[in-house]
């Protein structure tokens, strides 16, 4: 999938939602990402978006927070099978997405997303719409809104297993 459409996909989505939305120099790592918030001042927390693969060839998307962990038991207990994480090229072949800069909005209805609900413990969050020159900044109170407009399966991971 092509970066533009992501990123035409995101501008969409935040056509009517209070956001903010920066250009910088490309973002592929937390270390440029830290460089970046510093600069521009961010009050956010950074979110992580990790692409899962199931053995019977489904993907799904998880969204959580820099210091979010994939948890095995809860992404089983969303979607039936346990996951593992895709490969760079095996994300780059299915979404279009650059290692580092995953996209968590995607216009497709047949990758569903999953939310670590420990995002919401945060004020806002900063995402790449695709290209990682670009981050949109979100309050996490106008999540929901944005995550109605999603074609795509959406479900909240349950509380983190034992």
């Amino acid at each position: 999938m092509p970066l533009d459409t992501i990123h035409d996909f995101n501008c969409q989505l935040l056509a009517e939602l209070p956001h903010q939305r920066y250009q910088h120099e490309p973002i592929l790592d937390y270390a440029t990402d830290e460089r970046v918030r510093a600069r521009l001042g961010w009050q956010a927390v950074f979110s992580k978006t990790l692409f899962l693969k199931f053995k019977d060839g489904r993907f799904a998307l998880l969204l959580t927070h820099q210091g979010g962990r994939l948890d095995n038991k809860a992404v089983k207990a969303a979607l039936g099978a346990k996951p593992s994480i895709c490969t760079a090229e095996e994300m780059q072949a299915e979404i279009g997405c650059l290692p580092g800069a995953v996209c968590p909005f995607l216009p497709r209805a047949d990758i569903p997303l999953l939310v670590d609900p420990q995002l919401m413990d945060h004020h806002a969050f900063t995402w790449t719409p695709g290209h990682p020159e670009q981050t949109f900044l979100l309050e996490t109170t106008h999540l929901a809104r944005l995550l109605e407009q999603l074609p795509c399966q959406v479900s909240y991971l349950p509380a983190p297993s034992a």
